[in-house]
């Protein structure tokens, strides 16, 4: 059984080091400050050159929208069903609404989310069309990932504080929450690194824009990472590829800086 379980475990972190491999040494290759700094020039069969400053600063803003929707509603609903629900009827459909969404095809949510913020609100093509989509995938990892990890804090610390004393609220704020902490940022990590590597619903709700981002939340289009990633690797260019492959090792670099920085933090604010 040791050995299968070796085994498997090599089966599955081989392909994927590979993968992780093969763009790092490519994003090395052309990473260059002019490539980060630029705008790219041309979309898709158009594509001319340029860099992918227009996809970085629209997949910033994107993100920050996306994170700042979805965090504190997931962690209150989390919060909530953990602490004060105790297992009613509506906590119950609660979960199954959020399993629901968890499985939900991006492909599906994106198209509702044309429909809806495009079409039925008049937005148009939009970062706040995109980041609410995007906020609708999210949710429900922070949503559930939150509830477990409250639940998981031994009773005996709730009841211990309550024997002191202490209100519910601040039970919460001050104990069990640094004590779930751990659990709730991998449950944040999981879903920015799921927003981060969406394709499907913001070619739905953000198309696309050769421009960073100008400020405008409404009726203009923002680049983003993905996008680059997903139509210029299918040209027959290497200047295309390129790119492709950069706004890969932009991807994955930006998603480890992100883990690193949220367990530095956290194992310093998760002490009681």
């Amino acid at each position: 059984m040791t050995g299968l379980t070796v085994f498997s475990i090599v089966l599955v972190l081989v392909p994927l080091a590979d993968i992780i491999y093969l763009f790092v040494i490519k994003g090395l290759e052309v990473i260059s400050w002019p490539a980060l700094t630029t705008i790219t020039v041309g979309t898709g069969v158009e594509f001319v050159g340029g860099g992918i400053s227009n996809a970085i600063s629209g997949t910033v803003v994107l993100m920050a929208l996306a994170t700042a929707i979805t965090v504190p509603l997931g962690l209150l609903g989390g919060i909530y069903m953990a602490e004060f629900s105790n297992n009613n009827k509506f906590s119950e459909a609660l979960r199954f609404v959020s399993d629901v969404l968890a499985g939900n095809s991006s492909m599906v949510v994106g198209l509702a989310g044309y429909f809806i913020f495009v079409l039925y609100f008049g937005w148009g093509y939009s970062a706040l069309a995109g980041a609410l989509t995007l906020s609708i995938l999210m949710f429900p990892y922070v949503f559930r990932t939150t509830e477990l990890a409250l639940r998981k804090v031994p009773d005996d610390i709730r009841e211990g504080a309550r024997a002191l004393g202490s209100t519910k609220s601040t039970t919460i704020n001050r104990l069990t929450l640094r004590f779930a902490m751990p659990g709730i940022l991998t449950g944040i990590l999981l879903s920015v690194s799921i927003g981060l590597s969406e394709t499907a619903p913001l070619l739905f709700t953000a198309s696309f824009s050769n421009y960073n981002f100008n400020g405008s939340f409404l009726h203009t289009p923002v680049g983003f990472l993905t996008y680059i990633v997903y139509v210029y690797s299918q040209l027959p260019s290497n200047s295309a590829h390129n790119l492709a492959y950069l706004s890969s090792f932009v991807l994955i670099t930006s998603i480890l800086l992100i883990n690193i920085v949220a367990r530095v933090v956290v194992r310093r604010f998760s002490k009681v």
